[in-house]
């Protein structure tokens, strides 16, 4: 699927998606405060011959989109004009997002996808780094180990009880805080692994 510079455009800006949010917002602009760029990466992204187009497919209500867009947005500023950020909210770009899905089945979101000026695709990263994939992962099997006692403790989010949820929600909420910088750090090499700088 090409997607047109029409087409690009017609999403939200930063300050648009901050205005049409209706959950986390607080959240977001705190992380967005947090998230801390290497000089090595902003001199990077500053070098780029051209601007890129970033598309980003994303939800309010998303954990990995009120932790992650904030650093493509914090970049975005940084930058000087060289990445052109535009948001779409999946759920209404669904035509978008069933072309980019994570694995080639999962609706994963924030999908970043990165066009060229021309709205080549260069490429698309999803959800969250692997590092941090990999480590919430690890958090998932000891959280289940370590609240044996709830027999809903090794379910999906959706299926758990109220009560286990928000014990879920406040370790992974832990688990975030004490990983930002070194999570913030492994997205921004992922995304110039994507565009190959």
């Amino acid at each position: 699927m090409t997607i047109s510079r029409q087409r690009f455009d017609s999403g939200m800006t930063y300050e648009q998606w901050l205005d049409a949010m209706t959950q986390n917002k607080e959240r977001f602009l705190a992380n967005y405060q947090a998230a801390t760029l290497g000089p090595a990466d902003v001199a990077a992204f500053k070098s780029l011959p051209q601007p890129l187009n970033v598309l980003v497919l994303a939800e309010d209500w998303c954990g990995d989109v009120i932790a992650n867009l904030p650093i493509l947005a914090r970049l975005a500023h940084a930058v000087d004009g060289k990445l052109n950020l535009r948001i779409f909210k999946r759920d209404e770009n669904l035509d978008i997002m069933d072309q980019h899905l994570y694995q080639g089945k999962f609706r994963s979101i924030p999908a970043v996808i990165f066009f060229d000026q021309e709205m080549n695709e260069l490429g698309c990263w999803w959800e969250r780094p692997q590092i941090a994939r990999n480590e919430m992962d690890e958090a998932r099997r000891r959280f289940a180990a370590e609240h044996a006692d709830l027999p809903d403790a090794n379910k999906p989010v959706p299926d758990m009880s109220e009560a286990t949820r928000q014990l879920y929600m406040a370790t992974f909420a832990r688990l975030r805080a004490e990983n930002a910088a070194r999570w913030t750090q492994a997205v921004v090499d992922e995304w110039r692994q994507v565009i190959g700088l």
